[in-house]
């Protein structure tokens, strides 16, 4: 009797043959030539290498996919189940921060290929799943199956935050932007794993990509609202005791707030007790079902108003209401470089490039370790905005050219430029104008961080070596396409 039951439910729960055959239909692999940034020679790219990933047709004849299967392509194709024709494709929306794009491909692909639904909510734990894609291993269309093992928020790439489902269906290299389904329904995209943990995958959920879709209705992407403070949990005693908290209040304690923070904005030692209607623990989690309870992040983009959302605080014994900044876009000291290139100036042997995160992170903890002995602001200012308008830091992107106007100079590689000929160098373009416009004999160069070197050369010779370098090395112009008419500029 056992076994007939378990049968019986498992028939019960089995997709009909005809829909699991539409949802083959609708499941894509793509390819793509991707030429990726060199961040330490940022005049070229990487070399060429071919890509592949998955995709699912969505409502509007439309197929989405993640943005890390897409990002720095110069050639998408698109292919259907069962089918040897490669459809070219284009990329309409990109969400680098949440993983997430959209692609255009000619209408009559979408012919006997039905859009997916997003499923509703957020699934529970242990609801069973189909993963589908084309991962590696084969040619074919893969299906895997598990259950869902966790949710919770987390942060995605380049900082943002979103909720996040775990899943033990076994995932690989070409499944990433491929739909994991339950009841024929979309819960998640695949995004990302841990190659060295046994069957961890992790899904962007139905929720996000609705937020995502929204948000590209007016043809761009805004991002994501987020709450940009520091914050640590009210657990321990003697900080309650400062702060005078009863065991009834519970929240997060705001621990620092960014600059210029709004007068009716939360402020330091305030203890965030409720996001919206939303009573915060002391985990800084809120109850969103019976049997789930998520980082109160989870409800900024859901509440956010105006740019704002409303929370409530305990100050100094007082309960106050609060509307704190939630912006998406931040204006980021060493930003991404979210799908764009590297720029750069060349001048003499000396690369200059704008700083960004990759070219922290490139090198590795090698060089993350130099940049530490050296208390580069390459890392002491990783998470600053800017302190005024256009601010960048402006590093030596590679080490320098070989050439006899060097000699006896070690290689500034990374070093932070802080002044030439006396003058504070506010970004790229400015480091460019002031080479552009000085007259003196000598151009020096001093660095911000503790290497001790200043650097010094005759104007006119590095002049004359910088053609024969970008003859040498093969480089077509000195600057990169947006810095000509500071150079030029007569």
């Amino acid at each position: 009797m056992r076994t007939v039951v378990i049968l019986a439910v498992l028939f019960t729960l089995a997709l009909p043959a005809a829909a699991q055959d539409s949802i083959r239909q609708s499941v894509v692999k793509i390819h793509t030539t991707k030429r990726l940034p060199n961040p330490y020679r940022p005049w070229t790219k990487q070399p060429p290498q071919t890509v592949s990933g998955s995709g699912v047709v969505i409502e509007g004849n439309r197929i989405l996919t993640n943005a890390h299967v897409v990002a720095y392509s110069r050639e998408i194709y698109v292919q259907g189940y069962q089918s040897a024709d490669k459809i070219e494709a284009t990329v309409v929306a990109m969400a680098p921060g949440m993983d997430l794009a959209v692609l255009e491909v000619a209408e009559s692909f979408f012919k006997d290929r039905p859009p997916l639904q997003l499923a509703d909510g957020i699934p529970k734990i242990k609801d069973a799943v189909n993963a589908y894609g084309y991962p590696v291993g084969g040619q074919e269309l893969s299906v895997t199956e598990g259950i869902i093992s966790r949710i919770e928020v987390s942060n995605y790439n380049h900082g943002d935050v979103g909720l996040r489902i775990q899943v033990d269906a076994a995932l690989n290299p070409g499944n990433s932007g491929g739909p994991t389904l339950t009841d024929g329904k979309i819960i998640g995209i695949v995004y990302s794993g841990i190659p060295s943990a046994d069957n961890i995958g992790y899904l962007i959920p139905a929720d996000e990509v609705r937020m995502f879709l929204e948000d590209i209705k007016d043809g761009k992407y805004d991002g994501k609202p987020n709450l940009h403070l520091s914050m640590q949990i009210a657990e321990n005693d003697a900080v309650r005791a400062k702060l005078k908290l009863d065991v009834a209040t519970t929240g997060v304690i705001v621990s620092s707030t960014e600059e210029g923070e709004a007068e009716d904005s939360v402020k330091e030692w305030d203890v965030i007790t409720h996001i919206g209607e939303h009573s915060i623990d002391n985990d800084g989690r809120v109850l969103v079902r019976e049997d789930l309870r998520l980082s109160f992040r989870y409800y900024v983009p859901k509440l956010a108003k105006d740019g704002k959302v409303a929370l409530t605080v305990h100050r100094a014994g007082e309960t106050v209401k609060v509307n704190v900044p939630v912006p998406a876009n931040r204006d980021l000291l060493m930003p991404t470089l979210n799908n764009d290139y590297p720029r750069y100036f060349i001048l003499g042997p000396l690369v200059f490039t704008s700083a960004t995160r990759e070219l922290v992170v490139a090198g590795g903890q090698g060089l993350i370790a130099t940049l530490s002995q050296f208390e580069s602001p390459l890392l002491t200012r990783l998470a600053d905005t800017q302190r005024f308008e256009g601010e960048e830091l402006v590093a030596i992107a590679s080490p320098m050219f070989s050439h006899r106007i060097t000699k006896g100079y070690q290689n500034p590689i990374l070093a932070v430029v802080s002044e030439v000929n006396g003058i504070k160098i506010k970004n790229l373009r400015h480091l460019v104008e002031t080479f552009r416009e000085t007259k003196e004999e000598f151009i020096v160069l001093k660095f911000d961080d503790k290497r001790g070197e200043t650097l010094v050369f005759k104007r006119k010779e590095m002049l004359d070596a910088t053609e024969d370098i970008l003859n040498d090395n093969g480089i077509r112009e000195s600057y990169s396409p947006d810095l000509r008419d500071a150079w030029e500029k007569k």
